[in-house]
């Protein structure tokens, strides 16, 4: 799933690549993709467009006067193209979700791998009418995004900090991945309550919120949209490498299971030592 790093680095990079341009047609091609439809995707076209905007996990690009927004889900991608086939796709064929093609030549395809379709595209007249920007916690990489303002979003709270950190209502922009990331930077189980952390952890993980992700932003920063997700798996210490040596002590990666996704981490970093059983199975370790 691309999560703040990537689509930061696709926001950057439709900038440069969009902005300016004008829209000559948009494609819906999936019949799941489209949540609204007033305006329609047709209200886009003649029109230009200017810059792209983040909010968490979504992208909001401003055409004319409007908003196409768009949230990749787990196995969405944006696949750009400086030269757009001049027969129209067959929808419903394939993972091709939407197209947008650009007067002159050029354009992206919205695509998603797989049966679960969550890829979703919106056209409205502020981001804010998307019901998942509306509800966005705090962007982790904002200027007033500090200390004291990450230390009261655990303050209370009696969750696990993995669930913490991919709530987006809670910090947008933090997935799968990233949290796990974050919590062997930080040298913390995945398990641990929230609200359980002193000052000094604390600051700890606040310190490793801010450094994983600007670390992997500036890692995607000028790669070319095709090669992102390589470049994220290049740059994971842990999230996807059950079985590998920790970079860091040489102890074997673990992985816990759960219904529709997994965790890995570093018993020796961030356990004690200790292997996590499967959440499923197991009590909470602290």
């Amino acid at each position: 799933m691309p999560e703040l790093p990537e689509v930061e680095a696709l926001r950057e990079f439709l900038d440069e690549h969009l902005s300016g341009r004008v829209v000559e047609r948009v494609l819906p091609l999936a019949v799941s993709v489209l949540k609204t439809y007033d305006p329609p995707p047709s209200a886009l076209e003649g029109q230009p467009a200017g810059a792209t905007a983040r909010y968490g996990k979504f992208l909001a690009l401003r055409i004319g006067d409007l908003h196409l927004v768009t949230h990749l889900a787990r196995a969405g991608w944006l696949r750009w193209t400086d030269d757009v086939p001049a027969r129209p796709p067959r929808p419903g064929k394939g993972p091709l979700a939407l197209r947008l093609v650009l007067e002159g030549g050029g354009g992206f395809d919205l695509t998603e791998a797989g049966t679960q379709k969550r890829l979703a595209v919106y056209v409205v007249r502020d981001p804010l009418e998307v019901p998942g920007i509306a509800r966005l916690g705090p962007d982790p990489l904002a200027d007033d995004f500090d200390r004291a303002a990450f230390g009261a979003l655990l303050a209370g709270e009696r969750r696990q900090i993995k669930g913490v950190l991919r709530d987006q209502s809670v910090i947008a922009g933090i997935g799968n991945a990233y949290s796990d990331e974050i919590l062997h930077h930080a040298g913390v189980s995945p398990f641990k309550l929230a609200a359980s952390f002193d000052e000094a952890q604390v600051d700890h993980l606040y310190a490793a919120v801010r450094e994983t992700l600007r670390s992997a932003v500036e890692r995607a920063h000028g790669v070319a949209a095709g090669r992102l997700k390589a470049e994220k798996k290049s740059g994971l210490r842990v999230h996807g490498r059950a079985g590998e040596p920790c970079p860091v002590c040489g102890d074997t990666v673990r992985s816990v299971s759960f219904a529709d996704s997994s965790l890995q981490y570093c018993p020796t970093c961030q356990t004690g030592g200790k292997p996590l059983a499967d959440r499923r199975l197991s009590r909470l370790l602290k």
